[in-house]
């Protein structure tokens, strides 16, 4: 009985059915923890999706900025982006089903003292917040007024939190700060514009996970590709599982229990 986090499948359905075998992931008593990002950009987004959710029980999941792209587009009036791989999703018979799922997963699951979320944990946030702030955005979700969040969803601001924050800046900034922050200076505020590796570190910030705690958490997190795999200076047990596989690099797999990791090799030939 063991229990596996992956990194973000984005749509490499081939590679995350490889890996489980490897794994020899059985779902009657194993569980399988996934980082957020299980659809765009690949080529088996649908694929991915629907056995994410035929897993049920043995599968906890977060939604990443990938996935929350995917409910805004069909459920927000959002637009699809130029290299989106959504439209098998979007024009799937099983679509509804799918969606109520996906919807229904929150920004953060713990376990004891291990917390996954897709892109991290600010380091004024303790564990219990987290999961806090993430039943907040799930409230939202399951809310009547569900299409409102997600039409008003995205956007940059607020970048630094305040625990007075209320309406759509607050569940804004819940979701940007676990699913979509990088670099953030001291007082904890958010920079989107960088995105590559820690060379491309803005003045002034550092990646959040190089600021220090005054707990001891162990964090899983997906969503930055450009790390490889790599949190050099972490002041923070860190475990980071996107190592890129929809860009041609690898899908891991980490057992929580043990820490050993397993990666398969990509089959994309995909770029930035």
């Amino acid at each position: 009985m063991s229990t596996y986090a992956i990194g973000d499948l984005h749509g490499c359905y081939a590679e995350f059915m490889t890996l489980l075998e490897a794994l020899n992931f059985n779902p009657s008593h194993d569980t399988l923890w996934l980082v957020g990002d299980v659809i765009n950009r690949g080529p088996g987004s649908l694929e991915c999706l629907r056995e994410a959710h035929a897993l049920g029980g043995s599968v906890r999941c977060v939604l990443g900025n990938h996935d929350f792209h995917l409910l805004v587009v069909a459920r927000g009036g959002g637009r699809q982006k130029k290299h989106d791989t959504l439209n098998d999703i979007l024009n799937a018979p099983d679509r509804e089903q799918l969606l109520d799922w996906l919807q229904c997963q929150p920004l953060a699951v713990q376990q004891g003292n291990t917390l996954m979320t897709h892109a991290g944990l600010l380091p004024q946030w303790r564990i219990e917040q987290a999961v806090a702030y993430s039943r907040e955005v799930e409230q939202a979700l399951a809310s009547e007024q569900s299409g409102h969040f997600l039409t008003e969803l995205f956007g940059n601001q607020p970048d630094c939190w305040r625990e007075d924050l209320e309406g759509m800046d607050r569940l804004r900034f819940i979701v940007n700060a676990m699913a979509r922050m990088r670099f953030i200076d001291s007082q904890g505020r958010l920079e989107f514009a960088a995105k590559e590796g820690l060379a491309s570190t803005p003045p002034g910030f550092a990646p959040w996970f190089q600021y220090a705690r005054d707990d001891d958490p162990h964090l899983l997190f997906g969503h930055w590709a450009a790390l490889e795999g790599k949190t050099r200076g972490a002041r923070v047990r860190v475990d980071a599982l996107d190592t890129g596989c929809v860009w041609g690099g690898t899908l891991t797999a980490l057992n929580i229990d043990t820490g050993e990791r397993m990666s398969v090799p990509s089959q994309q030939r995909g770029g930035r």
